[in-house]
């Protein structure tokens, strides 16, 4: 069996995946708040985690693999939508939910084999609430109840690598009467007027965002399990809170053996921001035209622990080359299983940059059979992503005089002509014509973008 070699957050090292049970391979990734449509750093932690369900799939067996991936349904974002728009709550996260799917179908995302909403796990939200103050590690105070993270000081922070003197000295802590301590985090909250709500041994509420995940995972696959997910930006305070949770109720070596995040996205370079103009949805990218094979492409592109940047450039190589490999592969039914050298890429740390090196090398041997099985343990080249690429019409004329200007381009660099050669090579990329330098000579590919114009202004 092949050997999966994961980094786990808690240890700060790379270990050799061993599941508690090879027969019932679980993981669980925290999903969205769903009061609005994606965006594209939300999309990561989707495509990586999905990426690793096939891999675990690929060497469990697809019968022996669980993935949950919980959505937030519950949470004042949607309170506020709901109070600006008039609508139910219920209306908007069913419409969101909905949307969400729809996207990130659209990247090649498998649907989870469990989708829990928070609203459907109350009762097991209250019973672990419960057991917690029962156990002193939480208390309740003018409606609310918390953890109490002094109980739990030895072990809080040893996810995110920081002593709780620390982080209160450096975490925007919410200021109230009733904490005992500025780091303990609220579990239950009181609902008045119109705000969403359960009856509860401590009155009229709703849970805190913490709980939920605990709760829910809990139920699903017990106080032990294999592999807990998400984005760094949840590694504090969600993920360590959600530890404290679980382990305070269920003792120190329950909950999940393995954490891995993926780092964030950014923007040509920049921190996505609305301020800035670079802040996009799933959808928008979508209905610009970008094929959601290219998007998860790109994506693959990064290793999940690095920052990824999306940037033009990068999507219109990605969609370059996956139209010559789409090309190769058309017709080509999977009749063998992915190449040994792409499995080991992923199994080596989810390494789909090293995964797709592989595609590459199988593209340029002509392999079709090969890379269109192997691209599919990456979500790539299936038939439900296809569609996209029908080919761009290249006409005699056109190719003819892009062999020319090319031609000009070598003449123009062995004549130490770089202005003209750089002209040629920015010309090019004007006018949506993907040039690639290569050991066996130049290869070029039409983008969907293509402008005949642009390429005639050049000679």
């Amino acid at each position: 069996m092949t050997e999966i070699k994961l980094y786990n957050t808690k240890t700060r090292k790379k270990e050799v995946f061993s599941p508690l049970d090879a027969d019932k391979v679980r993981m669980y990734v925290c999903g969205p708040t769903v009061y609005d449509r994606a965006h594209i750093g939300n999309a990561r932690p989707v495509v990586v985690f999905d990426t690793l369900y096939r891999l675990l799939r690929h060497v469990y067996g697809a019968d022996h693999v669980t993935y949950a991936r919980n959505f937030t349904d519950v949470d004042d974002k949607i309170n506020a939508k709901a109070a600006e728009t008039g609508r139910s709550i219920r209306d908007i996260t069913d419409e969101t939910i909905g949307w969400y799917l729809d996207d990130m179908g659209a990247l090649g995302a498998m649907e989870p084999d469990e989708a829990p909403r928070a609203t459907e796990y109350i009762p097991e939200m209250v019973a672990m609430i419960e057991e917690l103050i029962e156990k002193g590690h939480a208390y309740a105070a003018e409606g609310h109840v918390l953890f109490a993270v002094d109980s739990w000081k030895e072990h809080y922070g040893k996810l995110s690598g920081r002593s709780v003197d620390d982080m209160i000295a450096g975490a925007r802590v919410e200021v109230a009467p009733y904490k005992r301590n500025p780091m303990d985090f609220v579990m239950w909250k009181p609902s008045k007027g119109d705000q969403p709500g359960w009856e509860s041994p401590w009155g009229y509420g709703r849970p805190g965002w913490h709980i939920e995940c605990s709760a829910m995972s809990r139920k699903l696959f017990g106080e032990k399990f294999d592999i807990h997910g998400g984005g760094l930006d949840l590694q504090f305070p969600h993920h360590e809170n959600e530890i404290a949770q679980s382990c305070a109720c269920c003792g120190e070596d329950t909950f999940a053996q393995v954490w891995m995040h993926n780092e964030m996205l950014q923007v040509e370079g920049k921190k996505m921001s609305k301020s800035l103009g670079n802040f996009f949805s799933v959808r928008d990218l979508l209905d610009q035209g970008y094929a959601g094979e290219v998007i998860r492409f790109v994506y693959l592109s990064t290793h999940y622990s690095k920052p990824m940047d999306w940037t033009e450039k990068k999507a219109k190589e990605a969609e370059a080359t996956l139209r010559k490999w789409r090309a190769l592969t058309d017709g080509i039914e999977p009749s063998m299983s992915a190449a040994s050298t792409v499995v080991d890429a992923l199994a080596d740390d989810l390494n789909t940059a090293g995964a797709i090196a592989v595609l590459h090398e199988l593209a340029g041997k002509g392999d079709a059979a090969g890379l269109k099985a192997s691209a599919a343990l990456l979500g790539l080249l299936s038939d439900d992503l296809g569609g996209w690429d029908a080919a761009i019409e290249t006409s005699g004329d056109v190719a003819s005089l892009i062999e020319n200007l090319l031609e000009a381009r070598k003449e123009a660099r062995a004549n130490k002509d770089f202005a003209r050669a750089d002209a040629l090579r920015d010309g090019f990329a004007a006018a949506g014509v993907l040039v690639t330098d290569t050991a066996e000579g130049v290869v070029w590919e039409l983008a969907s973008d293509f402008d005949a114009s642009k390429l005639e202004a050049l000679q």
